[in-house]
């Protein structure tokens, strides 16, 4: 019974290290910047970290969104939820090409803000009676979602030629 224990704490503690190695070693995703908002005796700070993204089928617009990250020891190895605060600002950065079809509530940008059960999201929308793509950033989660929401909008026109 005590080689059992030894034997599952073992594995237990090898699947932390390798869940944490995990990471630590992603590569940050469009990272432009972050600023430390808490101080933390162990682990990172708890940040708001702001990302950089291209539309994938609109060619010619840039968002930038910024979000809450939890620091700490949970926050480190990635098993800490963070806070469903986001803020999204999308501009016009060049000519506006649209690649294939666009479909309203279709998702741009994803992240997960818990081990499992938590996501931040980015959809677009096309509002064509006026001409305008719409971004709205949220979280959702299985059980409950929460209605902190982010809108930008990016009126499509034309761009001067060089």
């Amino acid at each position: 019974m005590k080689k059992i224990a030894i034997a599952a704490g073992a594995g237990i503690l090898l699947v932390i290290v390798l869940f944490g190695w995990w990471v630590f070693s992603r590569p940050e995703r469009g990272t432009t910047g972050s600023v430390s908002t808490n101080f933390r005796w162990l682990g990172p700070n708890d940040k708001i970290v702001v990302d950089g993204f291209d539309d994938p089928k609109v060619q010619g617009v840039a968002c930038h969104l910024s979000r809450a990250q939890t620091g700490g020891v949970k926050g480190g190895m990635g098993l800490a939820e963070d806070t469903s605060d986001a803020s999204i600002a999308c501009r016009q950065v060049g000519p506006i090409r649209i690649v294939g079809e666009l479909k309203d509530g279709e998702r741009v940008f994803d992240e997960h803000r818990s081990l499992v059960f938590k996501t931040l999201q980015v959809v677009r929308f096309f509002d064509r009676e006026r001409n305008v793509l719409v971004y709205v950033s949220y979280s959702d989660r299985v059980i409950a979602g929460s209605p902190q929401n982010s809108i930008s909008t990016v009126p499509i026109m034309s761009w001067p030629a060089p």
